[in-house]
């Protein structure tokens, strides 16, 4: 049965996608924001949120020998040793007290002038950030404006004068 199996394929073989995700993830952690089209930063996201969470898991064993065994699964993932260092000893501790949503993709306005890619900025979200708070069902109804009679004349007319100041001119 062949169910869960679908990934993006982006258009390329599986080896040049690896690589693309590889080379896109070192970027990500090395700058911590890049600029991609948005197809393929919705491929990347669950690739980077899966290494570091082999990094934040890395950070909580306590033999050094666990951790090494999942840096080298991550090394595996992420083919640049500089950023998979990077990671695990300096990044990972703005994860620690996030549970997964570690990047946030932005939409960028204008397409590509070449292929007409829509464009997105993928970015690491910080461990203090709130995000967005979800709603609590429907929002309250706001109070409707008196309907106009038959007549054409609204059912009751503004008070516009008593709102005036008393020192203003009439016009």
């Amino acid at each position: 049965m062949r169910h869960q199996k679908h990934r993006s394929s982006l258009g390329v073989t599986r080896e040049h996608r690896s690589a693309m995700m590889s080379n896109l993830a070192a970027a990500l952690i090395t700058h911590g924001r890049i600029k991609t089209t948005l197809t393929k930063a919705k491929a990347l996201r669950p690739f980077i949120e899966k290494v570091i969470t082999k990094a934040k898991r890395a950070a909580a064993k306590t033999e050094k020998r666990d951790a090494l065994h999942l840096r080298r699964l991550a090394l595996r993932d992420v083919r640049d040793e500089d950023a998979v260092t990077l990671l695990f000893n300096d990044k990972v501790k703005e994860f620690t007290a996030r549970a997964g949503g570690y990047t946030r993709i932005y939409k960028l306005g204008p397409q590509r002038l070449g292929d007409a890619a829509e464009l997105a900025l993928i970015e690491f979200v910080k461990a203090d950030d709130p995000g967005y708070k979800k709603s609590r069902g429907r929002k309250a109804a706001k109070a409707r404006k008196p309907k106009a009679d038959k007549g054409g004349a609204p059912a009751e007319a503004p008070a516009t004068e008593a709102a005036k100041p008393e020192g203003e001119a009439q016009a």
